[in-house]
């Protein structure tokens, strides 16, 4: 089936954690309700450490409940009476070890009604290998050279049944064994979920449920790529089987008025990108970051003309970004870029202070640099309000980071507090209710928001508006019209510098 991706509105979309400013969505609700933001967003995404979690800030999700913590119902209902469209998240490949249905199976074991909620390894690739003497199967070489891994090694989880049994799980991301003091052990982590079971299906419906009674519109589909799985195949991305499930998965978003955008990282060249258009999904411009930072280094155009007006003329509707949660992608690129250039770009940004963390250890593996947006352009506040003006006139819904629009800086503190693994902090600053009014009185981010209430409300950037994009060297030109009104940029990448005409 094709999805319904037609856009309920295009106008910006702040993005940020719950606590992402003052400590609580209910700071963020009241401050897009103040005179410094009002009239400047039409949504949020609120990323998902709104649910209750316990990793991976948010994304290791035990429930969809709200947290209640930082975040409540309430919030949620003042965002939408202020016209506020809500984005939120939903991890289809994975739950975390401490949700309700893991525990019943630690407690339970063999007798547990959600027995085959998660991915018994052994079953999956029974008469596939060789059973091991630690009682997991080791899969056939010719199976399982191809397959895509996230982490070294088997995925696994041993899990302790009562009987005193050990049984294999499939665990694709993070996991942890904590021995406790009495002898027993618990666990941190996140364990595949059977798509092939019934269980799981009802945790989709109910799930999509509740989001949908949250006033959620988009729903952001996090790791589907990896829960098609089947001996032999490469286990990300599996064709014709991830396409199936999100048209499974689409056929309830329909019952409950639900956009889908399906969130995946792959290189330009490989096309998946315009498979998800063609399915009629929202698709993430994963490309944009890149460009624009390729665009300003080299005072170029072309590239951005080119992208742009490749958006316009296949119909795709996408969301586009600066910086995010994550980082600036960088494989995406590839097959756009030279990867010449693309190592030279990353040299950029890792010079300017940005990190850069391999799959595996293992170089060109990388899909993004861990970075504020502003640092990558090397602090220059002119070059962040250019990328922003152009972002803004770009096809498409934008979406704004927090931590671009308040003008951060990379944070090397929350880095070394982090620990290991914790590279992805220095784009994640929480701001305190003072230092956000701080910002907030900047020339450059007040600037910023002049854009962004320009998108939000002139009647020239509309969903049926035409839309031309021409590039003469290193000055672009975009032009938005619709029923007589009219907005258009001229960008100079050479100068940093841009005017607008509305």
């Amino acid at each position: 089936m094709k999805a319904d991706n037609r856009p309920a509105g295009i106008g910006p979309m702040l993005n940020a954690y719950p606590d992402s400013i003052g400590g609580s969505l209910s700071h963020i609700a009241g401050l897009l309700k103040s005179p410094q933001l009002s009239g400047a967003f039409s949504s949020m995404y609120t990323l998902p450490s709104l649910y209750n979690t316990d990793l991976d800030r948010g994304f290791s999700v035990q429930d969809y409940g709200i947290n209640g913590v930082i975040a409540s119902e309430e919030d949620l209902a003042a965002l939408r009476g202020m016209g506020i469209g809500l984005k939120l998240d939903f991890i289809l490949n994975h739950l975390s070890v401490r949700s309700p249905q893991f525990r019943d199976l630690l407690k339970y074991g063999r007798e547990s009604e959600y027995r085959d909620f998660f991915i018994d390894w052994n079953a999956f690739w029974d008469g596939h290998g060789e059973m091991t003497e630690d009682g997991y199967i080791q899969p056939d070489p010719e199976l399982i050279k191809d397959m895509f891994f996230r982490k070294p090694g088997l995925p696994i989880l041993m899990v302790p049944f009562p009987d005193g049994s050990k049984v294999p799980y499939w665990n694709t991301f993070y996991q942890e064994v904590i021995e406790k003091e009495d002898g027993s052990v618990d666990f941190l982590g996140q364990m595949d979920l059977n798509i092939k079971s019934e269980s799981v299906w009802q945790h989709y419906e109910e799930t999509l449920a509740r989001l949908a009674s949250y006033g959620a519109e988009i729903i952001r589909l996090d790791a589907f790529a990896y829960a098609p799985k089947a001996p032999g195949r490469r286990n990300f991305m599996n064709e014709p089987e991830t396409w199936e499930l999100l048209g499974s998965i689409q056929e309830i978003a329909d019952r409950y008025g639900l956009s889908l955008l399906p969130e995946i990282h792959a290189a330009y060249a490989e096309g998946v990108y315009r498979v998800l258009a063609e399915k009629g999904y929202h698709v993430y411009d994963f490309f944009l970051p890149g460009l624009l930072i390729d665009a300003l280094e080299s005072a170029n155009a072309e590239r951005l003309e080119a992208w742009a007006n490749e958006i316009i003329d296949s119909g795709m509707h996408t969301v586009n970004m600066l910086g995010c949660h994550d980082g600036i992608p960088m494989l995406d690129l590839k097959g756009l870029l030279p990867d010449e250039r693309i190592d030279e770009l990353i040299a950029i940004l890792k010079q300017r202070g940005g990190y850069v963390k391999d799959l595996h250890g293992q170089k060109n593996m990388y899909y993004q640099v861990n970075s504020t947006y502003l640092s990558a352009l090397g602090d220059d506040e002119d070059a962040l309000l250019l990328a922003r003006a152009i972002q803004l006139f770009m096809p498409g819904k934008p979406q704004i980071w927090y931590l671009d629009l308040l003008g951060g800086s990379n944070d090397y503190e929350a880095v070394r507090k982090a620990g290991p693994g914790g590279h992805k902090e220095i784009n994640r600053t929480n701001y305190s209710a003072e230092k956000a009014a701080e910002a907030l009185s900047r020339d450059s981010v007040k600037k910023q928001i002049e854009l962004l209430r320009l998108r939000n409300s002139h009647p020239a950037f509309s969903p049926d508006a035409e839309i031309s994009v021409k590039a003469d060297g290193s000055r672009l030109f975009i032009t938005w019209r619709c029923n007589g009104a009219e907005a258009s940029l001229d960008a100079d990448l050479e100068k940093v510098q841009y005017s607008i005409r509305a």
